[in-house]
């Protein structure tokens, strides 16, 4: 597969499109949490399934353990989208989602699903509006708990040999919380990506 796989135009289409879906993202977070969420500028490439860890690594800067939500979305696009919280910003969360006592282990799931629903939803959501295709996605579940990174992406249980990657991190001044968003497509959706792209371009 080309590693360039969209035009300058198409890629320009899809920072803005993917701009637009994760600031919706980054608003239902910070309306939730009652805090200033602000956000990274989202990177969007094209991975293999052989670098994946290297580059996940790379983008999340993780040098201890993570939790982690999926989701699968599909309809015009397939893919999968992971919410990767830093142990200490999944700590975090509770006191700033204004829990007083530290949460047992089911709490805390329940915590970390109800984020990463509200996170892929805005995200999906934002896409699907803009671009007016149809998408949907699975209810969320839990990936990883306390995990390194290592261990929650394996290339061998991966169904696809390249993905379009799409990530942007969120952080809450002066708190510990951080979690980052990474949306995959599969091979067969980066190629349904560059019509809808078109289309996208021509009604603009």
């Amino acid at each position: 597969m080309n590693m360039q796989p969209y035009t300058e135009d198409q890629n320009d289409a899809l920072q803005e499109v993917v701009n637009i879906a994760m600031g919706q993202a980054g608003d239902s977070l910070a309306r939730i949490l009652g805090n200033f969420v602000a956000l990274s500028v989202p990177r969007i490439r094209l991975v293999t399934v052989k670098d994946v860890i290297k580059t996940v690594t790379e983008m999340v800067d993780a040098k201890a353990e993570i939790s982690a939500v999926r989701q699968a979305f599909a309809n015009s696009l397939r893919g999968e989208a992971i919410v990767v919280f830093a142990q200490a910003g999944a700590d975090d969360l509770a006191d700033l989602m204004g829990y007083d006592t530290e949460l047992d282990q089911s709490a805390e799931q329940e915590l970390l699903l109800e984020v990463g629903n509200l996170l892929v939803g805005a995200v999906i959501n934002g896409i699907s509006d803009t671009l007016e295709t149809d998408l949907s996605f699975s209810a969320p579940s839990l990936m990883a708990e306390r995990t390194p990174l290592e261990r929650v992406l394996v290339p061998e249980q991966l169904s696809w040999t390249h993905a379009l990657l799409m990530e942007v991190n969120f952080t809450v001044e002066g708190r510990d919380f951080k979690c980052h968003l990474l949306m995959f497509m599969t091979e067969e959706a980066i190629d349904t990506l560059r019509g809808i792209l078109d289309e996208f371009l021509e009604g603009i």
